[in-house]
């Protein structure tokens, strides 16, 4: 007779510790106990050790001093940056020339009828409007020298980030490789690269141009990678049956597959591009960004409206063509004959205005609308600065969120030991995502204490978590709005165009004026600046969302409140999450502008290295930005296994 053997019980797991975050949770608790009454013993202060830093200001005061006395007679300047330098400042007087010899009407006619064939002749008449705006604002001149340097840069632009995007799209392991670089070239702020560019290019338009490059490929040499990594496989491999090479499975089919991703591309490098037009003016760059400039220099708004306004007119201008063009993509080319009409009549509308002698826009259709807005600027501060009834004036609001929200964030960062603060990154890393994106957080943390800017970086940290819970309840507050009203979602959108495409430089002067110098203000501009990418992705995530689960949820009986709750906000989550990542990544681009207007910290130092010509402090103070950015997408953003898996 056989033996049954009694199998011993299984040890399960309580179900609340079988969840992926409790778990976490849980490991973590136990490493915090073993490891923090060490830490403490060890590092008693809490501030970060001297022992573990490492002074950067003698190699680079070095590396400075060697390019400064070498950049006349090294063959590298001479023979290598010289050619390039030549080669930009030919290329940018050519194209501003050609535009000066078309005139404004022949400008205006080859942009409304470009606009015409692209998208229709709404946007046709639209373009030229803008066009001749900037001439009745009486910025022709400054326009048509920013758009020369724009369309130089934007080539370039466009050249290298297609080269890198190939790279990328073409083979995983420079794919992994570029993706660091590329972040590094979009979240490093312009103002820390700038010094190292005028060191080799000295002041002018090479500069500028090339520090425009920096900032702009990124978006083209990304969608480039997408669209080539992305192409239709049934049609690849039927493109192998048919015995094409490598080269020709490239041209006739990869990059054809992926013309929306690159027109996308063109789109985005566009619009960055005219976003650095006025940080590139400090460095000689001319044109609008210049007037701005020195209209901020002294404080004088309507001047810097008035060379801010055809920015955002060429901005939302270009947008919209390549936008249309974009959409375009996929459809049947069109017949060239149009085309050919469209140019003839360009052309004629341009030796018109040269034989008429109106190459130059007439000094008398010009208005002035600085004057208007100043007395305005003027009124708003008079009245609404302090003093105002029941609401009290912006001066007390600056000065209470100062005091019951930046300053307790910031002395509550500060007076945190920083093995502890290493620890809640951990923490927040892991659970949004991997062991991978925990190891990468607290090292990017880490290095920030390493470059011996600890202190700084704390204090950076409460202006970008502060403006970036203020910027989030209104951007998912007036997104919500946006995709429950389609009325409400047209009025707002060029409401978004101005705000995304007007310099930062323009909209600082008015918001120092009603709130003071400080940190507060630098928060203000950076709510300014962020807002309109968190409610535009807001808006098309709860747009995205099944129109079937609405429909699910409406017949059992769910009241519209229930329906954004229940069904609308958990189906937009990654969308959600998208705009929180972007929240922080445009608050922290503006950290150096807030250095500007009293914000201090990070900021500040970038923007003293550049003044005093210290490479060392600017550097370090834009790696640590760069530190600090590369966290905060880490334990904002989840991976992609975490985000498959669910939360």
């Amino acid at each position: 007779m056989a033996t049954v053997t009694a199998t011993p019980p299984r040890v399960t797991l309580p179900g609340v510790l079988r969840h992926r975050a409790v778990a976490k949770l849980t490991f973590l608790a136990l490493a915090a106990a073993i490891l923090v009454p060490l830490a403490n013993a060890r590092w008693a202060s809490g501030s970060w050790p001297a022992a573990l830093t490492v002074d950067l200001t003698k190699p680079l005061t070095s590396a400075s001093n060697w390019i400064i006395d070498n950049r006349d007679s090294n063959p590298l300047f001479l023979y290598f940056f010289g050619y390039i330098s030549n080669a930009v400042v030919i290329s940018v007087r050519a194209v501003y020339l050609v535009l000066l010899a078309a005139g404004w009407a022949g400008v205006t006619a080859i942009g409304a009828l470009v606009a015409w064939r692209v998208a229709g002749i709404r946007l046709a008449l639209g373009t030229a409007a803008a066009f001749l705006a900037c001439g009745l604002l009486g910025m022709w001149v400054p326009t048509m020298q920013t758009l020369a340097l724009m369309v130089v840069a934007v080539l370039v632009s466009v050249v290298v980030g297609v080269v890198l995007g190939l790279a990328a799209g073409l083979s995983d392991r420079l794919d992994r490789g570029l993706r660091p670089v590329l972040d590094t070239m979009q979240v490093l702020p312009a103002y820390a690269y700038l010094l190292p560019v005028v060191l080799v290019f000295g002041m002018g338009v090479p500069a500028a141009v090339l520090a425009t490059v920096v900032y702009a490929a990124p978006p083209m040499a990304r969608l480039t990678a997408l669209g080539l990594q992305g192409a239709d496989k049934e049609v690849l491999e039927a493109v192998d049956s048919l015995g094409a090479t490598a080269r020709q499975r490239l041209l006739t089919a990869r990059i054809p597959l992926a013309r929306k991703e690159l027109l996308l591309g063109l789109n985005q490098t566009i619009m960055m591009a005219l976003s650095m037009a006025v940080i590139a003016s400090v460095i000689g760059a001319g044109g609008l960004g210049d007037r701005v400039y020195q209209a901020l220099a002294s404080v004088d708004v309507g001047a810097a409206l008035a060379a801010g306004i055809p920015i955002v007119l060429l901005a939302v201008v270009l947008d919209r063509v390549t936008g249309a063009a974009g959409e375009q993509a996929g459809e049947e080319p069109a017949s060239l004959r149009p085309w050919l009409y469209a140019a003839a009549a360009a052309v004629a509308v341009a030796v018109a205005g040269r034989l008429a002698g109106r190459l130059d826009w007439p000094g008398s259709w010009t208005f002035n609308i600085a004057e208007p807005v100043n007395r305005a600027v003027d009124w708003m501060t008079a009245h609404l600065y302090s003093g105002v009834p029941v609401v009290g004036g912006t001066a007390d609001w600056a000065g209470h969120f100062t005091t019951w929200v930046l300053n307790p964030v910031r002395s509550g960062l500060q007076g945190l030991p920083w093995w502890s603060v290493l620890l809640v990154v951990a923490a927040l890393a892991w659970l949004i995502g991997t062991w991978r994106t925990a190891l990468t957080a607290v090292l990017a943390m880490a290095a920030i204490g390493v470059l011996g800017v600890w202190q700084p970086s704390l204090d950076t940290l409460s202006q970008v978590l502060a403006a970036v819970a203020v910027t989030l309840v209104l951007g998912f507050a007036i997104g919500i709005a946006a995709a429950r009203s389609d009325r409400f979602e047209r009025a707002l959108r060029p409401v978004l165009d101005v705000f995304q495409t007007m310099p930062q430089f323009v909209y600082l002067i008015p918001v120092v004026a009603l709130f003071g110098v400080g940190r507060a203000p630098a928060a203000a501009a950076a709510v300014v600046y962020a807002l309109p990418a968190v409610v535009r992705i807001t808006t098309q995530g709860l747009r995205q969302v099944d129109p079937a689960a609405l429909e699910s949820a409406r017949s059992l009986g769910a009241t519209p409140a229930q329906q954004l709750r229940q069904v609308q906000l958990p189906l937009a989550r990654p969308a959600l999450l998208l705009a929180v990542n972007q929240g922080v990544v445009l608050v922290l681009a503006v950290v150096v502008i807030g250095g500007l207007v009293g914000g201090g910290a990070l900021g500040y130092d970038t923007v003293f290295g550049l003044a005093q010509g210290d490479l060392a402090t600017g550097l370090v103070a834009g790696a640590a930005i760069v530190c600090l950015g590369l966290m905060l997408d880490r334990v904002t953003q989840p991976t992609e296994r975490r985000a498959k898996k669910g939360a």
